[in-house]
């Protein structure tokens, strides 16, 4: 019976979580993942280029069978095999382990611009539904064929035009046509994002308020009764 000493003098074998979760993902069978942590076992212990043969042995396949799950580590690019040269300028072969990591991280930034593609369309979807609630319609073809040409060709992002929209709306102008000028407008101003139609429209409410002011002034003035100027002196 194994005791608390053996479990204790056996080591341990320490692998990412991240390898687990996402191997059949990066085109690996079970058996290389088991041949993979092997490897990575015996690297544990300070054997990088352990005897294939044993393993073979251990795990319970053949020869062949090991040797095809090898070359299916090395042809996928999880496994590469490298020759070193040690201190006394000896030689030798190594299984290099760390391209795995390099394969995980192709998968991240494929599933981040995969999920972007999948959010854009979403806002794409939104942004039409958007168009027809508050034109009370469904948009006529002509009509879906520009907002795509918005957003294809001139790269208008979805909620720049919805904010372009929202502008129309609230000046009660319900035309594409109006829209696109005023995206237009906001093209010439390289205005692109959220925060720069809202610095833009705080600058045009504060140059109408200092013209009102201004208007008012002017208004003031004007009524002002005329006082006609008399010499004092010369009357008296």
């Amino acid at each position: 019976m194994l005791g608390m000493v053996d479990y204790l003098t056996a080591g341990e074998t320490v692998v990412s979580n991240m390898i687990l979760d996402n191997f059949s993902k990066l085109g690996m069978t079970h058996q290389e993942l088991i041949l993979y942590l092997k490897l990575r076992q015996y690297e544990c212990k300070g054997n990088d280029f352990p005897d294939l043969m044993m393993i073979s042995k251990e795990i319970g396949v053949s020869s062949e069978e090991i040797f095809s799950m090898l070359e299916g580590l090395l042809s996928k690019k999880i496994v590469k095999l490298t020759t070193h040269t040690n201190e006394q300028g000896q030689t030798g072969d190594r299984y290099d382990l760390t391209m795995i990591y390099e394969r995980l991280d192709q998968l991240n930034k494929a599933k981040h611009v995969e999920e972007s593609r999948q959010s854009e369309q979403i806002k794409i979807q939104e942004l039409y539904q958007t168009f027809e609630k508050e034109f009370g319609r469904p948009l006529s073809p002509f009509e879906l064929e520009t907002i795509s040409i918005w957003l294809t060709e001139d790269n208008y992002q979805p909620e720049l035009v919805i904010l372009a929209l929202r502008e129309a709306v609230l000046n009660q102008v319900y035309s594409l046509k109006y829209i696109d000028r005023i995206l237009l407008n906001w093209e010439r101003k390289n205005i692109k994002t959220k925060e720069q139609v809202a610095q833009d429209q705080q600058k045009r409410k504060k140059s109408l308020s200092e013209k009102e002011v201004a208007s008012a002034q002017a208004k003031h003035e004007e009524e002002l009764p005329t006082v006609p100027l008399f010499n004092w002196a010369e009357d008296k």
